[in-house]
């Protein structure tokens, strides 16, 4: 049978992503033999789908967990979601009843947050904001004994100012799971300035426990995934104001190899996510760049996504099938005209490149920072945790594979052509001057 040079291409991404997900767990300036604090008991803070999610992950693995929210009413909705999750299981075949029950057997409600005094480890997985998870630390600062990690299950904020309001900042760390937690492979380790390393040698091993691909990251907005996130729905936002249409952008991205193209991934998680924070921000943001509030507006017109019937699309009752809508095309063709911006044809090939290489270039500012400590860490995230296409590689590699010359010439051309959001990083500008790779940085940290 003849090896052809797809194959062999194939074969090489296939290694190459296994390489990376291995060398994820290698943290340079820690002993391999550096002691870890014991984990026997844990302790999760809010009952909803996250920290039910992370509850059944440790439970899985043998750990007692106390599962604590405010009210009795959010405890008892988020254990009979976890037991509805465990049932699913069983009935799908995937669990025996038996192990559905012993598992659900190390989970124990609570309302009171003193039920955490004895724990091991706490993981804070309350709402998104800044005010309340620092309240819970200094809750848990007067109440935790002394070692005990706590953890906080922030997708994005500075872990940094929430360590700074406890005694005990060498025990504070970032754990940001992914959604579901008990299903997803990623786990975003968070290194704040004082913590401990073996606070971070710990939670890294907790996480290859659950069966999880822990990645080591620096306090940064968004830490690694967010913020390359960031680029890739900027762009697809700024492209259907553009002139794109909203399938096909997605039609581009699942041809590239996602699953699901972004504005489906919207409708799918709602488009009313983050809507107030995100309307709050609009009074304080910078004026010297480009903003997209085309989602917003969709929210304040009722479209939600599926949850509503109509988003980004539209979905007949009972179905989750993406169905082109007029009335959604028509208001977003409006607002075009509205921002004084003459819609043109896009290409599928434009639209991979702004969405791709957005990320490729905030990776490149990541890796100059510390935030990320490899590219191939970078690569791990997207693989594990965003869907991005297994067969590319990660946005990293993929750049490579390209060629990092072709790669900034044409960051250089969106940096002029669209601005702030695409000033080149100095690290990619180097590595293309020099006829480099990110495969060839790494190596040379290493």
């Amino acid at each position: 049978m003849t090896t052809t040079s797809t194959d062999t291409e194939a074969q090489a991404t296939a290694d190459y992503v296994r390489f990376a997900q291995a060398e994820a767990a290698h943290i340079p300036d820690f002993p391999q033999d550096l002691p870890l604090r014991p984990v026997n008991q844990v302790a999760v803070i809010g009952a909803g789908t996250m920290g039910g999610g992370i509850a059944m992950a440790l439970a899985n693995i043998g750990i007692p967990v106390t599962l604590i929210d405010s009210s009795e009413k959010g405890l008892e909705t988020g254990l009979r979601r976890v037991r509805d999750n465990y049932a699913g299981s069983v009935s799908r075949g995937k669990l025996e009843p038996a192990a559905m029950e012993t598992r659900l057997s190390r989970i124990k409600g609570s309302v009171a947050l003193a039920d955490a005094a004895s724990a091991d480890m706490v993981i804070e997985a309350v709402f998104e904001d800044m005010a309340l998870k620092q309240q819970v630390f200094r809750d848990l600062d007067g109440l935790c004994k002394p070692g005990a990690i706590l953890a906080t299950n922030t997708s994005g904020l500075d872990v940094d100012a929430i360590a700074a309001v406890t005694h005990r900042p060498q025990d504070v760390v970032g754990a940001h799971f992914f959604s579901p937690a008990h299903v997803m492979r990623l786990l975003e380790v968070v290194r704040a300035r004082d913590t401990a390393p073996d606070v971070i040698a710990t939670l890294m091993d907790l996480g290859r426990r659950m069966g999880k691909t822990a990645v080591l990251a620096r306090v940064y907005p968004g830490f690694i995934g967010n913020a390359l996130f960031r680029n890739y729905t900027r762009e697809a936002h700024f492209l259907v104001e553009e002139g794109a249409l909203p399938h096909e952008v997605d039609q581009a991205l699942t041809d590239f190899g996602y699953a699901m193209g972004i504005f489906a991934v919207h409708d799918m998680a709602g488009n009313d996510v983050g809507y107030q924070t995100r309307k709050a921000q609009i009074a304080t943001r910078p004026q010297d760049r480009r903003w997209n509030d085309l989602i917003l507006k969709l929210t304040e017109l009722g479209r939600l996504g599926q949850k509503s019937g109509k988003g980004w699309y539209r979905y007949e009752p009972g179905s989750r099938q993406p169905l082109r809508d007029p009335e959604v095309e028509t208001f977003i063709e409006q607002e075009s005209a509205r921002l004084g911006i003459a819609r043109r044809p896009i290409s599928a090939d434009e639209i991979i490149k702004r969405c791709v290489y957005g990320m490729v270039n905030e990776g490149a500012k990541l890796l100059e920072a510390g935030v990320a400590l490899r590219p191939s860490d970078i690569d791990t995230v997207y693989l594990t945790g965003y869907g991005f296409p297994a067969r590319h590689g990660g946005p990293m590699y993929y750049a490579d594979r390209i060629g990092l010359r072709e790669v900034y010439a044409d960051i250089q051309r969106f940096h002029a052509e669209h601005g702030y959001w695409w000033e080149p990083a100095p690290l990619l500008e180097r590595l293309a001057r020099d006829g480099k790779t990110f495969a060839d940085y790494q190596r040379g940290k290493a």
